[in-house]
């Protein structure tokens, strides 16, 4: 394939904020392939098992891998479609450094020590915390911990965070309150045993497709399926009861729910006795949340709250599943929380079909968030906080407690500290902010007040294009490592090609920039291999303890589930067993939740709630979804979601053109007229850019726990768009 010739920027110019690209002529070599390498998806949290072929050292195909417990073979259209990005046009081949008219090529030796005499120049004169670290979620183990040790060893700085801020963290933040360790209650394979599936916030036939098919497996069974969503999503359609409850309204609601499971007698009292502690005081609160007090508040008749009780209180077996349309809000915790004390006070945890779990949303959601790359973390999910946590740490990397830097801010604080000046450089490895951060306008204009940037991708995203310097990183193909699934599974990804012209893979990068630093000895890996060893050593008797686990015992096992503390230790499928939980008395704490209003609410001039997500053919900022053709046809631009009723209001019909204006920017979409979606309600996914970026119109408010953005809320206003005679005739 023949270079471009074009400069990065006018290449993402010529093709605006699609991307796409399709190879010519198609891949019918495919079947011609030199060999198959068996690995897993890089999107979501699934990690389905996936076979990729190669032909002359180029990814030209994918297979199913059938063999592979958790899919079967079986994938969405981004697993099917995934490997038409090894090979784009738009590929970072060298490093490039800013010039005066875009990006110019630099010898990677100069690269490195440029990042190193910019870091050292801005710490010298403001101090190691005016340079910041942001790193992705869908790292693997091994990159996720290296950059976490990069960043408070080698630069020297605490603010060190991951995009899991804008996905996990709300879920991650309750279950350690509620359980003492935050992963997956049950693994996915106890989904087709429950006797009901309640799901909440998650568009699952959308986001997590092989999800899918596990509930249509307990529905085969005759188990009933409950879904709380405010649009009626192609799971809802198939539901006994859909609760269409009005976005940032989910304690409420699931509080009035425990009040009528109370009424009805459906308390496990023997299991909270043994096994919980404070339950009185959640007993106290949902007294006042009967459905009727709560149905105007939430947007749903009582009686459809109370038979969503009644269907849990007489299924023996339940299976609660969640995602980020209860977590993205300014109560994220407390959501999740109170769907935690519905489980618990029925005691339906810890059993065969009878359990709990978040629905992980980016690549390594769950290990990315537990090896030690968040503001608030050391590996083995250790707190940072806690002295003991620390002296284990410090111990195994070789130095004293107190040269590990303290708490940092989270990824939202990064930026917000980068625009009013107080961190002044930043190293960023498979983050696009600029797209995926509340408040887009706010995020560009953090970007352009940096005084040093570099961007580690294997694409110019939108945020790199602010970069003063750009390295060329690595696709998750070109790399060996672990990462961790959804259900709690550490899983091998094999590499099958190498990455192509200069660029090189991440761990090298970074252990390269680590030498100039001067943790050399640190930082001196053969490989990914010996990477995960360290990581594993040292998680021993943490919360995510991964020490009995080998990338040998992961083939063998095709994957080994955490807790798994010794090296004959099989692995925990199934947590709570036994009704013992991982806080030091055993016992799960119940929290009571009150509920609170959104941050923003709707008024005169902005009448409208505004929700945000995902749509099939996408993933998440896009920097991979929207260069592969295929998945752009399917939806090639974002629209906005608005019910016959509004529409009607309004006096826009299907396809016309409206403005969406929030109190911090607006943007002009199609409108897609539907009966799927609250009346009061509109949706735009935010996989897009630029105009298209409904980060455009979301707001900077955070849960205060966890830090997680409230993108599932927003007040805004549709205005139609006259279209011109002239226009009209085109």
């Amino acid at each position: 394939m023949a270079k471009p010739t074009a400069s990065l920027e006018e290449l993402v110019d010529r093709h605006g904020p699609h991307l796409s690209y399709e190879p010519p002529g198609g891949f019918a070599a495919r079947a011609h392939a030199d060999r198959k390498v068996k690995t897993h998806c890089c999107f979501c949290g699934q990690q389905c098992g996936v076979q990729l072929l190669v032909q002359n050292e180029r990814v030209v195909g994918v297979e199913p891998w059938e063999e592979f417990p958790f899919n079967g073979g079986k994938l969405c259209p981004k697993g099917v479609k995934r490997y038409l990005q090894n090979n784009h046009p738009d590929r970072l081949l060298q490093p490039m450094v800013r010039t005066g008219n875009g990006f110019g090529r630099i010898p990677w030796d100069e690269a490195l020590d440029l990042v190193v005499e910019r870091v050292r120049r801005l710490q010298e004169r403001h101090g190691p915390d005016s340079v910041a670290i942001l790193s992705g979620a869908s790292l693997t183990n091994e990159k996720a911990y290296l950059m976490g040790k990069f960043a408070r060893l080698a630069v020297g700085t605490r603010h060190i965070d991951y995009n899991g801020r804008l996905c996990m963290v709300a879920a991650g933040a309750a279950n350690l309150k509620a359980f003492g360790i935050d992963r997956a209650a049950n693994p996915w394979a106890d989904i087709p045993a429950t006797d009901l599936v309640l799901v909440l916030g998650s568009n699952v036939s959308e986001c997590s497709p092989i999800t899918t098919d596990y509930i249509w497996r307990a529905r085969d069974r005759g188990a009933k399926l409950v879904v709380v969503d405010p649009r009626l999503t192609p799971i809802a359609r198939t539901a006994d009861l859909y609760l269409p409850v009005r976005p940032g309204r989910d304690s409420a609601l699931l509080n009035a729910i425990l009040n009528v499971v109370i009424r009805r007698g459906g308390v496990d009292h023997a299991f909270v006795a043994a096994h919980t502690s404070g339950f009185d005081e959640v007993l106290r609160t949902v007294e006042r949340y009967t459905p009727e007090a709560v149905a105007r508040e939430v947007g749903i008749p009582a009686a459809r709250i109370v038979e969503a009780a009644e269907m849990w209180v007489q299924a023996p077996r339940t299976f609660l599943l969640h995602a980020r349309g209860i977590e993205h809000h300014t109560k994220g915790v407390d959501n999740v929380l109170a769907c935690i004390n519905l489980v618990l006070a029925t005691g339906k945890i810890g059993k065969p079909g009878c359990g709990y779990a978040t629905i992980t949303g980016q690549g390594n959601g769950q290990g990315g968030r537990e090896h030690g790359q968040r503001c608030n973390q050391l590996p083995g999910a250790r707190d940072i906080e806690n002295p003991a946590h620390r002296a284990h740490v410090a111990a195994m990397w070789g130095v004293e407690p107190d040269v590990l830097p303290g708490k940092g801010y989270t990824a939202p604080q990064i930026v917000e500290a980068i625009h009013r000046g107080e961190i002044r450089g930043l190293v960023s490895l498979c983050f696009n902010p600029l797209v995926s951060l509340p408040d887009a306008t706010f995020t560009r204009e953090a970007l352009e007040r940096l005084e040093f940037f570099t961007a580690i991708d294997f694409f110019l995203s939108e945020t790199a294009r602010h970069a003063d310097l750009v390295l060329p990183g690595s696709l998750q193909e070109e790399d060996e490592g672990t990462v961790t699934s959804a259900e709690g599974r550490v899983i091998r990804i094999r590499k099958a090609v190498e990455p192509p012209g200069e660029a090189r893979a991440d761990w090298r990068i970074v252990c390269d920039l680590a030498r100039r630093f001067g943790q050399g000895e640190r930082f001196a890996f053969a490989g990914p291999e010996e990477i995960f060893a360290e990581l594993s050593r040292l998680s021993a008797g943490g919360v995510a303890d991964y020490s009995g686990i080998t990338w040998d015992k992961i083939e063998r096992q095709m994957g080994v589930f955490w807790p798994c503390p010794a090296p004959d230790h099989p692995g925990t499928p199934r947590l709570f067993e036994g009704g013992r939980f991982a806080h030091a008395d055993g016992r799960a704490r119940f929290h009571a939740v009150e509920y609170r209003p959104p941050a923003e609410t709707t008024d005169d001039a902005y009448p409208i709630i505004l929700t945000t997500g995902r749509v099939v053919s996408q993933f998440l900022s896009g920097t991979q979804t929207r260069r592969i053709g295929p998945l752009v046809e399917q939806y090639p631009e974002p629209r906005v979601e608005l019910h016959p009723k509004l529409a009607a209001k309004l006096g826009v019909a299907d396809g016309e053109r409206v403005r969406v204006s929030s109190r911090r920017g607006a943007l002009e979409l199609t409108a897609q007229v539907v009966a799927t979606i609250r009346p009061d309600t509109v949706f735009i996914p935010y996989h897009w850019p630029g105009a298209w970026s409904a980060n455009l119109l979301t707001l900077r408010a955070y849960d205060p726990v966890a830090g997680i953005p409230e993108f599932k809320v927003a007040a805004v206003r549709i205005d139609k768009l006259e279209i011109s005679h002239a226009a009209a005739l085109h």
